[in-house]
């Protein structure tokens, strides 16, 4: 667990950290993040979690480690390290809002890959959201989180090559959407078959995402992300973003994907 420090997040307001998740606060304000995350929790498919344990790995800002708490879970452990320790605002959005949520959720700094049962223990529910094709190694990653799922792991993922049918990912040697971390693109049937392969004998996939008016209307604010990462870049990574963005809008999609134990 890392140290948390009152003073130094009592003095952090809400304008001055850079958030990601969109989180409504006591006070009837909503953290100002890009991911959609009402949106993405409703697409989770999650089940009762009244007493439940739940493992949140790559919690970022904690949407999903406060939203188990709201829903019932009897524990809930937020896990992440390169957001942590790596984002301009580290974990100073996760504090703030478990101060102003009067949470008990549990914090750990631990690397995906060093996640086992004798590092952090067993849960009933794990949660794995954005975080698969970050991984340099994904298959190896999505073992670590299956050893200690009891009883299921809820997968968010992206996913590319969506026109093959056969198991197969796109690997990205260079700066997908100008972020380094981003490595690989399974498909739909890469994800179930790692699935299978890490020991859940009941896997299944969600629907993609479809166009709604609440996905529109956030069209803007990504827009304005993506202009101003094209011109911020060299005339080079420009050109390579802009055929990123065309492939992404061809072949490339989101995924919730469910391995039961």
């Amino acid at each position: 667990m890392l140290p948390y420090d009152a003073a130094v997040a009592a003095s952090t307001s809400t304008e001055s950290i850079d958030w990601w998740h969109q989180i409504e606060l006591p006070d009837g304000t909503v953290t100002p993040g890009q991911d959609r995350s009402a949106e993405k929790l409703a697409a989770l498919h999650l089940p009762d979690l009244t007493g439940k344990t739940v493992l949140d790995v790559g919690a970022w800002d904690g949407y999903f480690s406060f939203a188990a708490e709201r829903m019932g879970a009897s524990r809930v452990v937020a896990a992440d390290a390169y957001v942590w320790r790596h984002h301009s605002s580290g974990k100073a959005g996760f504090e703030h809002a478990r101060r102003a949520l009067t949470s008990r959720v549990e914090d750990l700094e631990i690397e995906v890959l060093d996640i086992s049962p004798q590092t952090v223990g067993q849960f009933d529910v794990v949660l794995f959201l954005g975080v698969l094709y970050h991984m340099r190694h994904p298959l190896l990653a999505l073992e670590k989180a299956a050893s200690v799922a009891k009883e299921l792991l809820v997968v968010e993922t992206l996913v590319d090559l969506t026109f093959l049918r056969s198991p197969a990912a796109a690997f990205y040697p260079w700066k997908l959407h100008g972020d380094e971390t981003n490595w690989w693109g399974p498909n739909r049937a890469a994800v179930l078959g790692m699935l299978e392969s890490v020991g859940f004998e009941h896997v299944v996939a969600y629907p993609v995402r479809r166009l709604n008016p609440g996905r529109m209307r956030g069209f803007s604010s990504y827009a304005k992300v993506g202009v101003d990462r094209v011109s911020g870049g060299p005339s080079r990574s420009r050109k390579r973003f802009v055929r990123d963005i065309a492939k992404s809008m061809l072949i490339q999609n989101r995924l919730v994907a469910h391995g039961r134990r």
